[in-house]
């Protein structure tokens, strides 16, 4: 087989193994809501319960994922999966830079009820722009500008003009 063939069936048994990775993600999100909407508090007017429609429309997903993971199964090679863990580790390799702004973001959100919503704010924003923009002298006053506008500055325009008071931290 030639390399352009090669590389088109490896680039189709990869898409196949990524979407069987979405439908296992779907079903186990399928399942969950499934439980979850067991808790709902039935009405003593309803018969079924409050939590029937929602129960109906998550296993009907949870089937739906179920015969798409069998029919993605069915699609994919055996030696297809060592070949999609070594490619997707060299695509986490040459977007690490998607991971730091999903970890930022995650530290993030843990730091708003520590710190409030400013300085977290001021920490990510200022962060960011220093790990994703040249590092030069102009370029990192500009981060800072922008950090303070719309970290202190998007707190006092909620307090002040639309009387929302967003979440101040224990400093």
């Amino acid at each position: 087989m030639s390399d352009a063939k090669v590389s088109k069936t490896q680039a189709q048994e990869a898409g196949e193994i990524a979407r069987l990775l979405s439908y296992v993600v779907i079903l186990l999100g399928a399942v969950g809501l499934f439980c979850a909407a067991g808790a709902i508090p039935a009405s003593r007017f309803e018969k079924l319960g409050a939590g029937a429609f929602p129960k109906i429309v998550f296993a009907a997903i949870a089937l739906m994922s179920i015969v798409a993971i069998i029919d993605a199964l069915r699609k994919i090679s055996g030696p297809a999966y060592g070949r999609f863990l070594c490619d997707a580790w060299g695509w986490a390799r040459r977007c690490y830079l998607v991971f730091i702004c999903l970890g930022a973001l995650s530290a993030y959100l843990l730091a708003i009820p520590v710190l409030g919503f400013s300085i977290a704010s001021f920490v990510f924003i200022f962060g960011l722009q220093v790990i994703l923009m040249p590092r030069r002298m102009p370029s990192i006053a500009l981060a800072a500008v922008v950090a303070v506008v719309f970290s202190f500055g998007l707190n006092w325009l909620f307090a002040e003009v639309f009387t929302v008071f967003l979440p101040r931290g224990v400093f």
